[in-house]
């Protein structure tokens, strides 16, 4: 329940940080300054709901924890709350949303520009290790009817629609870049350090058959538009 409380408010300041339109009122139409007096109503009484609710959300937190009523018969431990934590975030929507802007930000070179693309790998293969282990853990106190439901629910079925979907979207891409050889130390320096397509420093570049080097988010999206190399414009031939 406090996971879900603690998601609410997050998605509630999600959304204040994020919304552009500030507007109390809502137009007849979209080129028209006529304003309708029904939906207006409604926007305004919505908004100002979502405001007292959330207002109301933080403050029963704060006297839940500051005043520790009704918690006296609830000591979690430091890695019952750990584990349980950790598992809703990377279930959760409004911190999944997160997750790739965090691997953006620290700016790790394996990912190549796929953030986007790993991060919803990384997430299920988390929850499904920890489903599998604490599943491996009910077959050993001999709970199997327990242990196969969960097994099927937490470990088969996530494993599945990661295979079939996130893990597929990431493979696709990564063998569109690994046609093309990583770029050693020894070349990117006698590049230079800058790609030909955003004028950006290199460290880690890919090379195209015509032996040009780019950033492979760079290269990614010229392969989208066209097959050829954009400095040469040769078509790209591979030799396998």
């Amino acid at each position: 329940m406090f996971y879900n409380v603690i998601a609410y408010c997050v998605s509630y300041i999600k959304e204040l940080i994020e919304k552009e339109d500030w507007s109390v009122t809502v137009n007849m139409t979209q080129h028209s300054n006529i304003k309708h007096v029904a939906m207006s109503a409604t926007k305004i009484v919505l908004e100002w709901t979502k405001a007292v609710t959330f207002i109301i959300t933080i403050t029963f937190m704060l006297l839940v924890f500051g005043l520790e009523q009704g918690l006296q018969h609830y000591q979690p431990t430091a890695f019952y709350t750990v584990i349980t934590w950790t598992y809703y975030m990377c279930t959760e929507k409004v911190f999944v949303e997160f997750f790739p802007m965090i691997l953006i930000f620290f700016k790790f070179k394996y990912f190549e520009a796929l953030e986007v693309l790993y991060a919803p790998v990384l997430l299920k293969s988390y929850t499904i290790l920890l489903a599998f282990v604490l599943v491996s853990i009910l077959f050993f106190f001999g709970l199997m009817r327990f242990t196969l439901v969960a097994f099927y629910l937490t470990v088969y079925l996530k494993a599945k629609d990661m295979i079939q979907h996130s893990l597929k979207d990431l493979k696709k891409e990564k063998a569109v870049l690994d046609q093309f050889r990583n770029a050693t130390s020894e070349e990117i320096d006698n590049c230079d350090d800058v790609c030909a397509v955003c004028l950006s420093p290199m460290e880690k570049a890919r090379v195209t058959p015509c032996q040009h080097m780019f950033h492979a988010i760079c290269l990614r999206h010229c392969l989208s538009n066209s097959k050829i190399c954009p400095i040469c414009k040769r078509e790209y031939t591979f030799v396998r």
